[in-house]
């Protein structure tokens, strides 16, 4: 049984500082058991990163579409995970007003960070919360999750302009705000020549851990992967620069592009 001052320990020695940017993807269940349940695991990253900015994803891209296309700032469920959806609904805690893919935020400049997301048409756009993460210097924090679980690889993607990987058509979405108007927002959408094109994210590991842009460790028992975001973000763009359908195989990253 974990305690959440174990979890303290655990991020402290993982490498996160309290005044870091940390976005985390999450699995619950990886933790192991936790006195207090999810809530604790919740009070741990906020208490410890309270100087800092805790970033969660709260992406609703499973269910907004074409036809079920209000996106509902505060009721509308985060369809990746359960860390997720009680972490949107705490006290303090900022959701940005992107229809498929906000993220929510707790921390002192939250607002700033969070505003401004419904002005954008496309998943995560370089001026929007994933690309302030790359300027912030934030770190990513994969708890107990593979790196197939990336958002910040479509954003590369999409930042590169590699072909494909957007719609050109648009989809008209709607965001409900919390005083209640209802903001149009016609959207282009993640696609590409394969299906579940994340899966392939995973190719990243080798190359960030060699290079000490990535590393590994546990928390609670969740074996957890830390990256970088700005170096991460970087290699990504030379090898997509090398090969812009790096992702659509399974085929290793050539190792004389990252060694020597």
């Amino acid at each position: 049984m974990y305690s959440k001052e174990d979890l303290k320990r655990d991020l402290k020695g993982l490498g996160i500082q309290p005044q870091d940017t940390l976005l985390v993807h999450s699995s619950l269940k990886s933790l192991g058991p936790v006195r207090g349940g999810a809530e604790a695991v919740l009070d741990a990253f906020c208490e410890y990163l309270a100087p800092g900015l805790l970033v969660l994803p709260t992406h609703t891209w499973d269910q907004i579409n074409g036809i079920y296309n209000v996106f509902d700032l505060a009721e509308e469920p985060s369809c990746v995970g359960v860390l997720t959806n009680l972490f949107r609904q705490r006290p303090g805690v900022l959701r940005s007003w992107h229809p498929t893919h906000s993220v929510a935020a707790y921390g002192p400049d939250a607002q700033e960070f969070i505003q401004g997301e419904e002005k954008f048409d496309t998943p995560c756009p370089r001026e929007g919360c994933w690309g302030k993460l790359y300027d912030r210097g934030a770190k990513v924090l994969f708890l107990g999750v593979p790196l197939t679980c990336n958002t910040l690889i479509h954003g590369v993607e999409e930042w590169a302009g590699v072909p494909n990987r957007i719609s050109a058509g648009y989809q008209l979405l709607k965001i409900r705000t919390p005083d209640g108007r209802l903001l149009e927002r016609p959207m282009r959408r993640h696609k590409a020549p394969i299906r579940n094109l994340s899966d392939n994210y995973d190719k990243l590991e080798e190359p960030l851990l060699t290079l000490g842009i990535a590393v590994r460790g546990k928390i609670g028992a969740a074996v957890s992967t830390l990256i970088e975001v700005a170096p991460m973000v970087d290699l990504t763009m030379e090898f997509l620069r090398r090969n812009p359908d790096l992702f659509l195989d399974r085929e290793p990253i050539p190792k004389e592009w990252y060694q020597g």
